[in-house]
């Protein structure tokens, strides 16, 4: 039945008769006719009453060429449902059927024959050549549920399992004369695959942003980052060291046998539906290669202006500067402090059919339709500056700049607004007012910078207070004094913090929130900084204007029950 029209595949199947074939066409072109689109014939089908969607599935892997198994036919055994961890089988909705050791072939029952990307993470995650049957949906969630649902594998078991294995010893020196075929063997291990993708989909599941893997001298820690904050591990045996780390580059196609230089991979998966990218970055140290796997998890972001977290007095400023014809306009803060976040999401609310938009990244972290964005390459030569200076030859209207690192492409951004661009860039300073040293210190003239700069927004990431364990508190003399407040600055209000449970993992934390600091330069501000007015003038000419600093802006989310005086503190410095 390979290759035909989904209802003779129906008719044969013996689920529908031709007139009922005919019937939904004639469905299918009258709604075509009437402009309303040309919805699916299965979809048409199953509308009407004559199939339900298990026939759907069933007759897509006929069409496709995959087989259709009934699974009351086999017979599972432990050894074949523990091939891949709980959390895969959960993740992918996929059932393990039969393992054959010889070929290293996995067979796999999936629910729908559309679920073609599985096949492709399972091959890359296990390194199993993985074939496909597809069995009815109701009989493959009843087995993954079996099977998987209330005895799932935790990190803690199946380190104590390893423990008590000594395959890897050999691993255990850091010894630069390792054998390179039992390295290879050892990254193929199923235990250590098991391992690794337990830690991935856990990772994922939690929302974290980061997995280290990092090796001392007697111990080999795990440590995952969520909401900013690192929290460590099971840490497995200091001898799978090594195995894990190959495993991690065989999977990012990075080179197993060098272990004296940095490398930097990439994975890509499609985890419950949803890509996620994992940037792989290993690093030569003194016990061994230390690893850290970004997480780009792109259904965990936010593209959208109107949930960064700017209120709305702060909303309708940035919208301001955003919709500018041509200018500067700068995000500053941190590492990890949500700039690209931010600036996506400007760029996503920008991102019409008469606007072309161009971005220069390293990384690329979120690809948008609509934008054509450009990978900076340094190893060839493709720095942000020359990927500037080729974007003005490609008639932009608005032009993304990763980051502003040096004075030539500072001079270009410059350039390019002063041409009737809109750019957008980030620095790393402290805050807004210190951003006019910042460039000013890079060797840019301070009448280019007053002729195009429009304005700096500063922010920081606070984690939010967990909505499950929020309680109120009143917080003592000494907590207030951090952030010079006295008791009497709080009448009228509550102070909230979270107790901690199970949601949030005894955090009492769970998200992050963004505080914001806007400083739009006006010819007073632009006055100033011809006269080259300091950053602590500059600051206090900008809060004269209303400008909110970013403490100001964590106050406010504390006072809305949103966040922590612990957090604010963290994140933001004490005002004069």
């Amino acid at each position: 039945m390979k290759g035909r029209r989904i209802g003779r595949i129906l008719t044969k199947m013996g689920k529908i008769t031709r007139d009922q074939v005919k019937e939904a066409l004639d469905i299918q072109e009258a709604r075509q006719k009437e402009g309303r689109g040309r919805p699916a014939l299965g979809q048409l089908l199953v509308e009407l009453g004559y199939v339900n969607q298990d026939d759907i599935s069933l007759a897509l892997a006929a069409q496709a060429g995959m087989e259709v198994v009934d699974l009351d036919d086999f017979d599972l055994t432990d050894e074949v449902i523990h091939i891949i961890p709980a959390e895969t089988a959960q993740a992918y909705q996929v059932l393990p059927i039969q393992y054959d050791e010889k070929s290293k072939t996995l067979t796999i029952a999936l629910k729908s024959a559309d679920n073609f990307r599985a096949l492709d993470d399972l091959r890359l995650l296990m390194g199993f050549e993985v074939q496909a049957v597809v069995a009815p949906a109701d009989q493959v969630e009843k087995r993954i549920q079996s099977y998987y649902g209330e005895d799932e594998e935790s990190l803690s078991s199946l380190v104590a399992e390893l423990s008590e294995v000594d395959d890897f010893e050999e691993f255990d020196a850091n010894s630069a004369s390792i054998d390179l075929d039992a390295l290879v063997e050892a990254a193929e291990d199923n235990k250590v695959k098991r391992l690794l993708n337990l830690v991935l989909m856990q990772a994922i599941k939690d929302h974290a942003s980061d997995i280290h893997f990092e090796p001392f001298e007697d111990e080999f820690k795990m440590r995952y980052r969520i909401d900013g904050v690192l929290y460590e591990m099971i840490p497995p045996p200091r001898h799978l060291a090594m195995p894990i780390v190959s495993r991690i580059k065989v999977m990012s196609n990075l080179d197993i046998a060098e272990r004296r230089m940095p490398q930097d991979g990439r994975i890509e998966l499609v985890v419950n539906g949803a890509p996620v990218d994992l940037r792989v970055a290993v690093l030569p140290t003194m016990f061994g290669e230390s690893v850290v796997m970004r997480i780009l998890d792109r259904s965990n972001v936010q593209l959208d202006l109107d949930k960064v977290g700017l209120r709305h007095d702060d909303l309708d400023q940035f919208r301001q500067l955003a919709q500018k014809p041509n200018g500067i306009v700068i995000v500053t803060g941190p590492t990890g402090s949500g700039k690209t976040t931010t600036l996506y999401a400007a760029l996503n609310e920008l991102n019409q059919i008469d606007v072309k938009i161009l971005t220069a990244e390293d990384p690329v972290e979120y690809d948008i339709d609509g934008l054509l964005q450009v990978q900076v390459n340094t190893e060839v030569g493709l720095t942000f500056a020359r990927a500037l200076r080729s974007f003005l030859r490609q008639d932009p209207d608005i032009i993304l700049v990763g980051e502003t690192r040096d004075l030539e492409t500072a001079k270009i951004a410059v350039e390019a607004s002063l041409t009737g661009h809109l750019v957008f860039t980030t620095l790393h300073t402290n805050d807004a007012p210190s951003s006019i040293a910042r460039l000013l210190d890079l060797g840019l003239e301070n009448f280019l910078l007053t002729a195009t700069l429009e304005g700096i927004v500063a922010q920081r990431l606070v984690r939010k207070i967990c909505q499950r364990c929020k309680e109120a508190y009143t917080p003592g003399e000494e907590e207030l004094m951090r952030l010079n407040l006295a008791p009497e600055d709080l009448q009228g209000r509550e102070l909230y913090h979270g107790k901690g449970c199970d949601y949030c993992n005894q955090s009492g934390y769970k998200g992050r929130l963004a505080i914001f600091e806007i400083m739009v330069l006006d010819d007073e501000m632009r006055e100033l900084i011809m006269q080259n007015a300091s950053t602590q003038v500059l600051q206090a000419e900008a809060r004269k204007r209303g400008m909110r600093t970013l403490r100001q802006s964590g106050l406010l989310a504390i006072y809305d029950g949103l966040t922590t005086i612990d957090e604010v503190v963290r994140e933001t410095v004490i005002e004069d």
